[in-house]
């Protein structure tokens, strides 16, 4: 196999977090391919891009008939929190050459703007909605380490509920709607959190990512 697998960052919110490099790549590749080929075609439409879209269930067999593939997620940079890596480690054994196009991702945003200590971290991604979940927030809490998830505003009160019972007493950091209009960050005990995500119900709204500063 000699096919190319190009691994591209796309924007987390502002389309403007896109590189020059991935747009060139982007255009030159002989697909895209994507977890969901509306949200890709909308990008590729914006910056009159016209590589088709795929499904990325198709990319080792594209890369099989020797193809240069443009693999994204729908924001940020691929296999941070998604089923990528698995595509990337048979597209390696396969023999395909792979390339990183690095760009915007939630996580390296938000640290770089937390405000909190966090010299080094744990990154848990989207935690599990129900089996393992408290266990989770108990290692947590034991941790010297800060703590980084990803959640969703269907979510985040419990969230924060369930912080407020294992760490009570840490900081915690909500990073919301990172690079888009209503950036925000919000800084406090989780139960200082939860009041203000409670009486400003708005503030609920958008994707989470959520630091548990280090001890």
């Amino acid at each position: 196999m000699s096919g190319k697998l190009s691994v591209v960052a796309t924007p987390i919110g502002n389309l403007e977090d896109i590189t020059l490099r991935a747009l060139r790549i982007l255009k030159e590749a002989d697909f895209v391919a994507c977890e969901d080929t509306r949200n890709t075609r909308k990008l590729l439409a914006h910056f009159d891009i016209h590589t088709p879209a795929v499904s990325d269930s198709k990319v080792l067999g594209l890369l099989a008939q020797d193809k240069h593939v443009a693999l994204v997620s729908d924001a940020g940079t691929p296999n941070v929190s998604d089923p990528g890596g698995e595509l990337v480690s048979c597209a390696r054994e396969a023999g395909a050459k792979v390339e990183t196009i690095p760009g915007a991702s939630a996580l390296a945003a938000a640290v770089s703007i937390a405000g909190l200590k966090a010299p080094s971290f744990t990154f848990y991604a989207f935690l599990p909605q129900k089996k393992g979940r408290e266990s989770l927030f108990k290692e947590i809490a034991m941790s010297d380490r800060a703590s980084i998830f990803y959640e969703s505003p269907h979510r985040i009160l419990k969230a924060l509920e369930s912080l407020k019972k294992a760490a009570p007493t840490r900081r915690v950091g909500l990073y919301r709607e990172l690079t888009k209009i209503y950036e925000e960050a919000l800084i406090g005990t989780p139960e200082e959190l939860l009041q203000i995500l409670e009486t400003q119900p708005v503030k609920q709204k958008g994707e989470f990512v959520v630091i548990v500063e280090a001890l």
